[in-house]
């Protein structure tokens, strides 16, 4: 097994994810079976269960190193082949103390699997100043100092700035950094994250490894690139745009709906089309809001009704969910495609009980109690819409990550009202899918289908939803739901 693993410097969200991801691209399009770990510094007995906008003291345990040796063994591919290579991104930045016990580890680690199987990528910033517009090292040369100090050696050092590298500069980072010129790699601002894995490939990055990490590839990756390519050229001559609102509790940060933000993207590539999000705070459609802040009230349905489509991701806790509900209702009476992605929480002592806590879990015990995973929809309509989108799939796997659930007493409640539940769990206990009859598109799912979007394979769900928005859907589903993406050029 080989371990590349990605640290940042300087700044947090420097990019290391997305370098993280380029790197695993680049090599599974060589031929090798890839996996991808994610550290986050922020560690709790319950960290899932945090708001976007909390962060928590982390504490680590001693047996990380053996962690990751077993996950990076698990196959995350169809052919159940074991990984060759676990490109692991470590969260956070060189310095700050929440990540200190995991260097550490890693600074351990490396000795543990050797140092022919282990390599080092660390992302830096390299700032340019509109006051003098010449590129500064000294953070870079500081952040490297600093790693090194904590016993990690960067065997490539990504250098993130806004214009190519000169050489001068490069060459100076690599005099004082302790490291080759061919292993300062320049990473740009580019007009598509799509175009990074390309840029790392031009700058000789397979044959760095293959050199490094003793690493038997199969075909050159240009060869397997072609479509990534072909879509980053898409990327930059898109002219038509749909828009869509995302309708949610944790607005203010963006980064809350990363994943959201990132398959919907995928989606709109795929049908040639600029995508524009319209963040909403649910707690600003509330009646509640018009009384308090008019203002952010209006704009918020300004926001709304101007959308050609409507997303509500999951959540939480009480806050917001009237006005979720407000803006699902508006949905619904106006035919206006909506996408549910996941459950929300409700009033515990209400009446009527149409989201309930699942039976195996202990009321009132938050932490640990969520229904967690990839787990199997089976679909029960033929019919379905989102079946037809799935490739005409029996069931689908898709990862769960919720607590609360539609009370299967209430079913036949819905459907008598045109609602229908066209997908269900093994037991046919739990409602995983409910579509709206009559209805351009409205679906929700219990699952999170974001986090099995891909840039070239962008996830039915909220594919469905930019096609409806964009009003190709039902011509999309009447061709067979096979027509490739040079069909909607």
């Amino acid at each position: 097994m080989k371990y590349i693993l990605v640290t940042g410097g300087v700044i947090s969200g420097i990019g290391k994810g997305i370098i993280a991801s380029s790197v695993g691209t680049i090599l599974k399009s060589c031929g090798l079976h890839v996996t991808a770990i994610k550290i986050d510094p922020y560690i709790n007995i319950d960290a899932g269960t945090f708001s976007p906008y909390e962060h928590v003291v982390p504490h680590i345990t001693d047996a990380i190193q053996e962690w990751v040796m077993r996950q990076a063994k698990v196959s995350v591919d169809d052919d159940g082949i074991e990984p060759e290579v676990c490109v692991i991104e470590l969260g956070g930045t060189v310095g700050d103390i929440e990540s200190m016990p995991f260097i550490e580890a890693f600074r351990q680690f490396q000795f543990k699997v050797k140092r022919e199987n282990f390599c080092n990528i660390h992302v830096s910033l390299v700032p340019q100043p509109n006051s003098t517009g010449e590129q500064k090292t000294k953070p870079t040369q500081n952040s490297v100092r600093e790693l090194r100090g904590l016993g990690l050696s960067p065997d490539l050092i990504v250098c993130r700035c806004s214009t190519p590298l000169d050489t001068a500069v490069k060459e100076k980072i690599s005099m004082f950094c302790h490291v080759e010129p061919e292993q300062v790699i320049c990473i740009h601002d580019v007009s598509s994250i799509y175009r990074v894995p390309l840029l790392l490939e031009d700058q000789g990055i397979v044959d760095y490894f293959c050199r490094r990490l003793n690493l038997l590839t199969e075909m050159r990756p240009r060869k397997m690139l072609t479509k990534w390519k072909e879509m980053s050229d898409r990327s930059d001559r898109l002219l038509e745009q749909t828009s869509i609102a995302l309708v949610g509790k944790y607005t203010k940060l963006s980064d809350s709906y990363a994943s959201v933000i990132k398959a919907l993207e995928h989606s709109a590539l795929a049908i040639n089309y600029k995508l524009e999000v319209k963040y909403i705070d649910s707690a600003d459609l509330e009646p509640a809001a018009l009384q308090e802040e008019p203002v952010k009230y209006h704009e918020a349905w300004q926001k709304l009704c101007s959308a050609d489509g409507v997303l509500v991701p999951g959540g939480f806790g009480v806050r917001g969910t009237e006005g979720k509900i407000q803006a699902i209702n508006w949905a619904r009476k106006r035919k206006k495609p909506f996408l549910d992605a996941n459950s929300t929480e409700f009033d515990p002592e209400t009446k009527h009980p149409v989201v309930i806590e699942m039976p195996e879990h202990n009321p009132g015990q938050m932490g640990g109690t969520m229904r967690l995973g990839k787990r199997r929809t089976l679909f029960k309509s033929t019919s379905s819409v989102l079946r037809k989108l799935y490739g005409d799939a029996e069931y689908v796997d898709e990862r769960h990550r919720h607590r609360f659930e539609v009370n299967p007493e209430l079913k036949h409640h819905f459907e008598d009202r045109g609602f229908r539940f066209v997908g269900q769990d093994l037991e046919g206990e739990r409602m995983e899918i409910i579509e709206l009859q009559d209805h351009t598109y409205f679906v929700g799912v219990q699952y999170h289908p974001e986090f099995t979007s891909r840039p070239i394979k962008p996830s039915p769900p909220y594919f469905g939803l930019l096609l409806a928005a964009s009003g190709k859907l039902q011509n999309y589903l009447q061709k067979g739901c096979r027509l490739s993406p040079r069909y909607f050029a």
